[in-house]
């Protein structure tokens, strides 16, 4: 049985502006399972949270990192943690 998580991630580089929340959404819609949302930060980074199965976390962790993303990622940065829930699906904020 797979453990439930919740991933947050923080992804720099060219990532605002180019469609990329939309393609973060689309991908976690794709992936299943995941609910959560993705967010432009002031500091130019976009901060996604998802909760779901930890093998669905990390496949869309897999997809930020080397997906064929919008814009242009330079890195990412997660952290684990227990699901908290409230989310309905996964949305742009």
């Amino acid at each position: 049985m797979n453990e439930t998580v919740r991933l947050t991630a923080w992804v720099r580089g060219r990532v605002q502006g180019v469609g990329f929340r939309w393609w973060a959404r689309a991908t976690a819609l794709e992936i299943g399972g995941l609910s959560g949302y993705a967010s432009n930060l002031d500091d130019g980074r976009v901060q996604m949270v998802a909760e779901g199965d930890r093998a669905d976390c990390e496949h869309l962790l897999d997809r930020l990192r080397h997906g064929d993303t919008p814009g242009r990622v330079e890195g990412v940065t997660e952290i684990w943690g227990v699901p908290r829930g409230g989310y309905d699906g996964f949305e742009i904020r």
